[in-house]
């Protein structure tokens, strides 16, 4: 009898110490819309130094824009959320389609401050007064396609997109992982 008590009062201790909060259910690139169904309420054990954006709070959420990829199955972190369109005034959006020697060995993330290189032409000899380069910031990066190029997302100064947009277009560029600090 006293294990059975001791049993249940642990039993109502461990769930009443649970709390709801939001999950992601389907995946959210960033910069996404946020939508409903792409949220669930879910009850979980959480250490309260965890900054998740309790259930409450859901319809504050909705409608707002990915600050990072939202995977399905994690917890909602209240910086994973913001009121941010990209592009940015000032900035605007480029796609960029790269072979896969025209990357760093480290994978790109969302986030990382990159330059875009204007590869050399003839013969590969490089002209340094040639040389252009271009700085963003990654936003997205799409896995290979069938001929192994991978598309690349970058925000950059809206006066350099045209120009970014043109060279990417000779398929003639390469990327330089800058930094990936915040």
């Amino acid at each position: 009898v006293v294990v059975g008590g001791l049993g249940t009062a642990w039993v109502f201790t461990a769930s009443a110490a649970s709390s709801e909060v939001v999950a992601v259910r389907a995946a959210v690139e960033r910069g996404e819309v946020i939508d409903r169904t792409d949220l669930v309420v879910v009850k979980v054990g959480l250490d309260p130094s965890l900054d998740i954006v309790p259930a409450s709070r859901i319809d504050q959420v909705v409608g707002q824009r990915a600050a990072t990829d939202l995977v399905p199955g994690g917890l909602l972190a209240a910086g994973s959320v913001t009121n941010e369109v990209l592009p940015k005034a000032g900035e605007a959006l480029v796609g960029v389609g790269l072979a896969p020697a025209m990357l760093p060995a480290e994978p790109l993330l969302a986030g990382d401050q990159v330059r875009i290189v204007e590869t050399p032409g003839q013969q590969g000899e490089v002209v340094e007064a040639e040389l252009r380069a271009f700085e963003g910031v990654v936003v997205t990066v799409s896995p290979p396609d069938a001929s192994g190029r991978l598309g690349l997302v970058v925000e950059v100064p809206a006066q350099q997109a045209p120009e970014l947009a043109a060279r990417s277009a000779t398929g003639k560029l390469a990327v330089v992982l800058d930094t990936r600090e915040r």
